[in-house]
């Protein structure tokens, strides 16, 4: 394994909004310290936000999300909890299994597979529970999230490992084949789902081995508020669209707090 990471090496920085318990700092710094050995390369930065939703009446009302940076690769989790405490232990075990996951991958670099077992790496965790959203009502709701970036180029492969080391129930990209706006989300008989702007001819995509079926629709051209409207009256945590007012394919979601969020391509 590569030159590893102690606590001593990097600054855990904790940030809150205000209404969490003034141990819990701490305790995410020792918690989180503990993992920081376990991805096979430097952690270069560590951050942890905890934040804690306004209604009494959420069962589990504590958000802990962490980002991590490895070897220049992003690993993030999430988990809430009754208490800051249990959120923190609950991250903790996420953390760990990505970072575990970081961990195969170099040594599978290096020319050692992890398991004998194909495609071990896809499925060695249960599958994310979505998050308690906050229940905000629909005429409260706004896009109070816009994020701009320029998409991986990468295989399906390459997408799904980093939909799973991020923690997320989707990831958008660009398919390095076709060259489109892509994202694969966790759905279907195979667990795995990809839709594109236009859905692919035989042979668009680059070579892939994970077992995942393709949408044959075109996404919906549509407006950033006519995405929220189209979601909402699917009852869908997100949904991916061309967007109109940009002329590339996007995703509107469902945020922890009641609110959306829109990931979307630069330029």
């Amino acid at each position: 394994m590569g030159t590893l990471s102690s606590p001593d090496e990097v600054t855990i920085q904790i940030s809150t909004d205000g209404r969490i318990a003034e141990d819990a700092p701490q305790h995410a710094r020792e918690v989180i310290g503990r993992l920081l050995h376990l991805g096979g390369r430097p952690v270069t930065s560590a951050r942890v936000r905890l934040t804690r939703h306004g209604d009494p009446a959420v069962r589990r009302p504590v958000i802990a999300q962490g980002n991590l940076e490895v070897g220049g690769r992003r690993v993030r989790a999430q988990a809430d909890g009754p208490t800051a405490a249990e959120a923190i232990d609950r991250l903790s075990d996420r953390l760990r299994r990505r970072l575990e996951r970081v961990a195969e991958g170099w040594e599978a670099r290096r020319g050692r597979r992890p398991s004998e077992e194909p495609h071990e790496w896809r499925h060695d965790s249960p599958p994310r529970r979505p998050e308690a959203w906050f229940p905000r009502p629909e005429e409260e709701r706004e896009i109070v999230r816009r994020k701009s970036f320029t998409p991986h180029v990468c295989s399906v492969d390459d997408a799904a490992r980093d939909m799973g080391l991020l923690d997320l129930d989707f990831h958008l990209f660009t398919e390095q084949g076709s060259g489109r706006d892509t994202v694969i989300y966790r759905s279907g008989d195979t667990g795995f789902r990809l839709a594109q702007t236009t859905p692919p001819a035989p042979h668009d995509l680059a070579p892939f081995e994970l077992p995942v079926t393709v949408s044959s629709q075109p996404a919906p051209e549509l407006t950033p508020a006519a995405a929220v409207e189209r979601m909402n009256l699917l009852g869908l945590p997100f949904l991916f669209f061309l967007d109109l007012e940009r002329g590339r394919g996007a995703v509107i979601y469902r945020r922890f707090d009641g609110h959306y969020g829109l990931i979307a391509p630069a330029g």
